[in-house]
C-alpha cells in the first residue's frame, strides 16, 4: 500500500503521511534477479532468485507477454489478469491496476489489469454440501453435459456480494428461471454457465479499458479438468480457449522467473512459443447472437440479485456483527504494523 507503481519506489508522500520512515522498508528488487544465497542446511549456497506474486506468477507462466493477452484462473474464485505493457492503465470498469513483473532489474515493468470472481469452484462445493445435488465434485459435469443447457435457468452465486466489475457487498445468491420442468441438471449446468458469464463481465470490462479485443483467454487452475466447463467458456466468450499442459502454471511461472535471472534458460519467454505449454483449444460452437443472448438474460439476473442484504431485519444483527470482522482484523493489523514500524525506527 506504500510503494508507487509508477516510480517503482516506495513513496515519499505516503510514507510521510502515516509516518513511517523510509529506511525501515527493504530494498526494491526486480521479479527476476539473485537477491542472496542460502546460508544453512541442505540448500546451502543456492541462490534465491525470483519472487511473483501468485497471480503475477501464472501470467507468467501462461506466457502472457504481450500488450492484450489474458489468462484466467479456476480455482475457488476465478483469477483473471491482462497484460496492459509498459501502459499503466486505470480502469473505468472496476478493475486493479498492477505491476505484472519486471523480469530483470534492467528490464522494462510491464503493468495488468486484475478481476476477480468470488465464486467459482466454491458453487460446485456449495451444490455438493448445501444442496446435496451431487455427492462428488466431478459429478457436475457429468450432469451439465446430460441435458446441455440450463433450460432458461439462470444462477447467481453471489453467496458473499458481487466482485469486479460490480463491487456490490449488498448481493445475494439468485436462482431464477425456473419451471416445473426444471432439474437438478439444469441447475448444474447454469451454475457452471454462471462462472463464465462472470469471467466474460470482467473480460468485456478489460478489453473496454485496454482497447485491445481479446484473441483468445489462456486458462488454468483445477477446475480446467471440467471438460463442460471450458466449452461453455469458448462458448460464451466466442473466443477460442486454450488449456495449458500444465495446471499449476504460478509455479512454473515463478520457476521461470527464477531460471532467467540465473540464465538457466529452460524455459522460452518468447510469445510465439505459446503453443509448447498448450495442451487443449476449446473451440466456440454457437452462434455469437445466441451468447450474446443468454449473456444479457444472465445480466437481467445480476441486477435483481443487487441490494438484497440492506433489506434485512434487524434480527440478522449477529449476522452483521459477524460480516464486519474481516474488516475489523484489517483495521487492528493495520494499527499493528503501524506501530511497530515507528517502534522499530524509535519513533516517539
Amino acid at each position: 500500500m506504500l510503494f508507487n507503481i509508477h516510480s517503482l519506489e516506495w513513496d515519499k508522500e505516503l510514507c510521510d503521511f502515516f509516518e513511517i520512515p523510509m529506511d525501515i522498508l527493504p530494498k526494491v528488487w526486480s521479479s527476476s534477479e539473485i537477491y542472496g544465497l542460502m546460508k544453512a542446511g541442505a540448500l546451502e549456497g543456492v541462490p534465491i532468485s525470483g519472487c511473483l506474486g501468485d497471480q503475477s506468477a501464472a501470467l507468467v507462466g501462461q506466457m502472457c507477454f504481450q500488450e492484450g493477452q489474458a489468462k484466467n484462473t479456476y480455482g475457488t474464485g476465478c483469477f483473471l489478469l491482462c497484460n496492459t505493457g509498459r501502459k499503466c492503465v486505470f480502469s473505468e470498469h472496476g478493475l486493479l491496476t498492477t505491476v505484472a513483473y519486471k523480469l530483470g532489474r534492467d528490464k522494462p515493468v510491464c503493468y495488468a489489469l486484475e478481476g476477480s470472481v468470488a465464486i467459482a469452484g466454491a458453487v460446485v462445493r456449495w451444490l455438493r454440501d448445501n444442496l446435496g445435488i451431487i455427492e462428488t465434485t466431478e459429478e457436475i459435469e457429468k450432469l451439465a453435459k446430460e441435458v446441455g443447457t440450463s433450460y432458461g435457468c439462470y444462477f447467481i452465486p453471489a453467496f458473499s456480494g458481487l466482485y469486479a466489475p460490480y463491487w456490490d457487498p449488498s448481493a445475494r445468491g439468485l436462482i431464477c428461471g425456473l419451471t416445473q420442468f426444471t432439474n437438478k441438471c439444469h441447475i448444474a449446468f447454469a451454475a457452471l454457465e454462471a462462472v463464465c458469464f462472470q469471467t466474460r463481465e470482467i473480460l468485456d470490462a478489460m478489453n473496454h479499458d485496454c482497447g485491445i479485443p481479446l484473441s483468445h483467454l489462456q486458462v488454468d487452475g483445477g477446475l480446467t479438468n471440467n471438460k463442460v466447463l471450458m466449452q461453455l467458456q469458448a462458448d460464451i466468450l466466442h473466443i477460442p480457449v486454450i488449456k495449458s499442459c500444465m495446471s499449476e502454471t504460478t509455479a512454473l511461472g515463478a520457476a521461470m522467473a527464477a531460471g532467467a535471472a540465473e540464465g538457466v534458460g529452460v524455459w522460452s519467454l518468447e510469445p510465439e512459443d505459446l503453443s509448447t505449454i498448450t495442451i487443449e483449444r476449446f473451440e466456440p460452437r454457437i452462434q455469437a447472437t445466441e451468447s450474446n443472448t443468454r449473456y444479457s438474460t444472465w445480466k437481467k439476473a445480476v441486477m435483481k440479485s443487487m441490494g438484497w442484504a440492506t433489506t434485512q431485519s434487524s434480527e440478522n444483527g449477529d449476522a452483521n456483527i459477524f460480516s464486519s470482522l474481516p474488516l475489523g482484523f484489517f483495521v487492528v493489523s493495520s494499527m499493528i504494523m503501524l506501530i511497530g514500524a515507528r517502534y522499530i525506527s524509535g519513533v516517539p
